[in-house]
Formats: C-alpha cells, sequence, structure tokens
C-alpha cells in the first residue's frame, strides 16, 4: 500500500501568542549589554554592575564548602552519610542556611529576623518574582517603584502581571511627597497598590541613598497607608562611611517591610544565592495564621523546586569563615569601590567639569554615577562608543522603560583597576567632545531617535558639574 508523502508545515509560533513580557522593551537590556559586552571584547566597561574580581581566587570555593560542612558536623550534629544527603539531594525548599542568614542580619544590620521567615532563593531576583507573584491577586493590583528603577524589578513585575506605578526620584531617593500623591491618585482610580519597592542605600541605577529621617517617615507612611514596603540591599554593606545609616527593616517595629537580600554583591555572583525575609502573618488559612515566607516557599517549590545546597553551602561557609559578618568578609572589596568612585569622580571633573550641559551626579558609596548630557544616549550610540572609542556604558533610558532618560548614561566603577579607569575614562570623554563638537550629536540616519524627550533632559536632583 503506497503512503502519499504529503508536505507538513515547520510549527512556527506568532510573537502576538506569546506573553506580552516578551515584546517589552524592559527585557531586551540584559540580553542588549551582554551581547554588546561579547561582541567588542576589548572595549573598556562602565557598563556591567558586577563586583571587583581581584581578589577571586578558586580555592576559596573548596575551603567555604569545607567550612560549612565542619559546621554541619560539630553544630549540627550530622554524620558523614546526613552531610552528603545535604549536599546532594533535593534540599528544604526555604533553604539550609537560613539560621545563618539570619545571623548575619542580626550582626551586621541589628535586625531580628526569625531563620523561619527566612526564603533562600536562586538569586534575588527570583524573590522579587516570587513577591510580586504572590502579591498579585487580580487585576486591580499594582506595585509603586521610583522612577528611575532597577530592571530586574520590572522585568518580574512584568513576568508576574503586576504593573509598576512610577514614583518620582528626588535628591536623595524616592520622593515621599510624590510616592503619597501616587498611592491615593491610584486608590482612587479603583487600584489596589499592594507594595512600593525602594533601595534606600545607593539605589541602583542612580546611586543616591535615603536620608534617616525620610526613612522614618517612609515608614510611618507604611503604617498609615496600610502598604508594605520590598526593601532591596544589594549594596548597604559596601558603605566604607564609619557610620552606616539603619536598614529600613531593622526601624520597623509593625512588619511593614519585607527585606530582600542578595549575596551577589557580597558573597559569589555565581552561586546564584539570595533572599527574603518575610515575617508578616498571613491570615484566613482554615488551619491558622501562617507566614508570608511560608506562601512564597510553596510558589518557589513549584518554580525552582529548592536553592542549589552546594550553592548555599558555599555562602554558608564565607559566612562563618567571617563570624557571620559581610562588612568583614568585604573589607577589601569596599576599599576598592570607595577608591574607584573617587577616582572617577575627579577623572570626570579633570575630563569633563567645563564643558557646558555636561553633570553628573556625586554618590557616596555604591557602584554607580549618572552622567547627563545634551545629546540623545541610545542604543545606536552604546554601539558607535564599543566600535570606534572602546568604552562601555548603560543607556538611563532602559531604567525608565524607554519613557525617559534619553539623555543620560549610567557608568558603574566597580570592576575596574585604577589604569583601566584612566583608558577608560579618556575613551568615553573623547566620545563625549565628538558629540559636542558636533553640535546635538545626532547624525541623520545613525539614531533612532525616541519620539518625545519629556523628562529626557532634566538632570538628576543632586548634579554636579
Amino acid at each position: 500500500m503506497e503512503i502519499l508523502q504529503t508536505e507538513i508545515a515547520v510549527a512556527e509560533l506568532h510573537a502576538a501568542t506569546l506573553h506580552a513580557s516578551l515584546a517589552d522593551v524592559s527585557m531586551e537590556s540584559m540580553n542588549l549589554l551582554n551581547q554588546v559586552a561579547d561582541t567588542y571584547p576589548d572595549a573598556i566597561s562602565f557598563a556591567a554592575g558586577r563586583p571587583y574580581e581581584g581578589f577571586y581566587d578558586v580555592a576559596q570555593i573548596h575551603e567555604h564548602l569545607q567550612v560549612f560542612c565542619d559546621h554541619l558536623r560539630s553544630r549540627r550534629g550530622l554524620g558523614e552519610a546526613e552531610i552528603a544527603r545535604t549536599l546532594f539531594q533535593y534540599g528544604a525548599t526555604k533553604g539550609i542556611i537560613g539560621d545563618l542568614v539570619a545571623r548575619s542580619l542580626a550582626v551586621d544590620e541589628g535586625i531580628d529576623a526569625d531563620p523561619s521567615s527566612v526564603v533562600v532563593t536562586v538569586g534575588c531576583q527570583e524573590a522579587m518574582f516570587l513577591l510580586l507573584r504572590a502579591l498579585r491577586a487580580d487585576d486591580r493590583d499594582a506595585v509603586l517603584a521610583p522612577s528611575p528603577t532597577y530592571v530586574g524589578l520590572t522585568g518580574a513585575a512584568l513576568l508576574a502581571d503586576m504593573p509598576v506605578l512610577p514614583v518620582r526620584t528626588a535628591a536623595h531617593g524616592i520622593d515621599l511627597d510624590d510616592l503619597l500623591r501616587r498611592l491615593r491618585t491610584a486608590r482612587a482610580e479603583g487600584k489596589r497598590v499592594r507594595a512600593c519597592y525602594v533601595t534606600p542605600d545607593f539605589a541602583n541605577p542612580v546611586g543616591v541613598s535615603l536620608p534617616l529621617a525620610d526613612r522614618h517617615r517612609l515608614l510611618d507612611i507604611a503604617a498609615g497607608e496600610d502598604l508594605l514596603l520590598l526593601e532591596d540591599n544589594a549594596y548597604g554593606l559596601l558603605n566604607s562611611a564609619a557610620d552606616r545609616p539603619p536598614t529600613l527593616k531593622s526601624l520597623d517595629r509593625h512588619r511593614r517591610v519585607v527585606y530582600l537580600g542578595s549575596f551577589a554583591k557580597t558573597g559569589m555572583p555565581g552561586a546564584r544565592v539570595g533572599y527574603v525575609v518575610a515575617d508578616q502573618r498571613v491570615t484566613g488559612h482554615g488551619g491558622g495564621d501562617v507566614l508570608l515566607a511560608d506562601e512564597l516557599s510553596k510558589l518557589k517549590s513549584m518554580l525552582t523546586v529548592n536553592t542549589s545546597p552546594i550553592a548555599q553551602a558555599v555562602i554558608g561557609g564565607k559566612l562563618l569563615a567571617h563570624d557571620c559578618s559581610l562588612v568583614a568578609a568585604n573589607r577589601q572589596e569596599t576599599e576598592v569601590y570607595r577608591r574607584n568612585l573617587r577616582q572617577v569622580l575627579d577623572g570626570l571633573e579633570q575630563r569633563l567639569g567645563d564643558r557646558a550641559g555636561v553633570t553628573w551626579n556625586a554618590p557616596t558609596g555604591g557602584f554607580f554615577i549618572v552622567l547627563t548630557v545634551p545629546f540623545t544616549v541610545d542604543d545606536a550610540l552604546l554601539q558607535h562608543a564599543a566600535r570606534h572609542h572602546g568604552v562601555l556604558f548603560t543607556p538611563m533610558r532602559h531604567f525608565y522603560g524607554a519613557s525617559a532618560g534619553f539623555r543620560q548614561l549610567r557608568l558603574s566603577i566597580s570592576t575596574l583597576t585604577s589604569d583601566r579607569i584612566e583608558q577608560g575614562l579618556d575613551r568615553l570623554a573623547a566620545l563625549i567632545e565628538e558629540r559636542l563638537d558636533e553640535g546635538t550629536g545626532e547624525r541623520p540616519g545613525e539614531f533612532e531617535a525616541p519620539g518625545a524627550q519629556e523628562g529626557a533632559g532634566e538632570p538628576l536632583p543632586g548634579e554636579v558639574a
């Protein structure tokens, strides 16, 4: 019997049938920067907010792992078979180092966190998604966030179908008056604002920090308006000042703050270990109240099952090796960041201090500086800078969801040596001089200029010339 051969169409998917987040400009940001860096490997990068690599040593991984195994023997009383099972098998969804995370928070931040309120996550990014997914009950729900804001937050919100309502950034962080306006306006429109995302210390991308008085006021607003605060503290410990300001969580007396932590900048980014402290009570369960952390662990069990026990063990060993103080563990790195920040700020002044329309802010810590220029800064300019000048940066438009920031760029000071900083600033200054000499710096056909420039040329508060 002859079988008729018919042409079978190869499966194709139309973009309109996929999740709407895939078409959002925010989802391209991280991939774009990686692609440009891979295409121009010799370019000096002020783009990536990565920790300094000068102190990396593969031997540390083995040392930290051994310290954690010794801890399992001596402090937890585990035998060799149990230790092997702890590292090799699926672990508890909440994690195996929650007690060490809690101790670290107590030592470094004065935060009293019960280990049961800690969920160890696959980086801080998973923690953000779990929170937003849990808080998003229906189409009324939304979250507030400063504008500009970390693209990881906006990306997680897209995946969770949670609208992000922008709040103005003032000279020293989120504008609290604007926060109240936005919150009340949203509620008047029928929205249910579940939380406000905030980075009080050295916020990514603008590098500013919230004063103590504003921290207290923000907590008062949260209590008075029945609002959760999602505090992201990726950079707070990297502060060379004698007195670090207290975290919102350490000041919180009414469980208004859900604390987001990461070991990417202070531990080891490759381990992909973060955490969330969610000690809020969830009522309405038939079996009694549970912690928000317990609800997040349910979601995690269906997303990543658990965070790699081996990665947790390496981070746990690093904590134990420094008496659970990440401040102590990062003293060398913190000094590098302090030195680099000062060198970049001084270098900008030497090269561009007298150029009209070129300004920048002056953070006191963290990884980031924002530069404002009198010409369009977009992805085409980034490509041009990489190809013709050998320097990389991040266009600020990515942190505004491509709605503003068209004349601003972010510089990260964290990964470069002193010599590379000088070379990179020379290249950046040459690019800026080139554009200034061309007038607007926009040659016909080279740039795909945004349609509107609302807010694009507005300098960040606190900028210096």
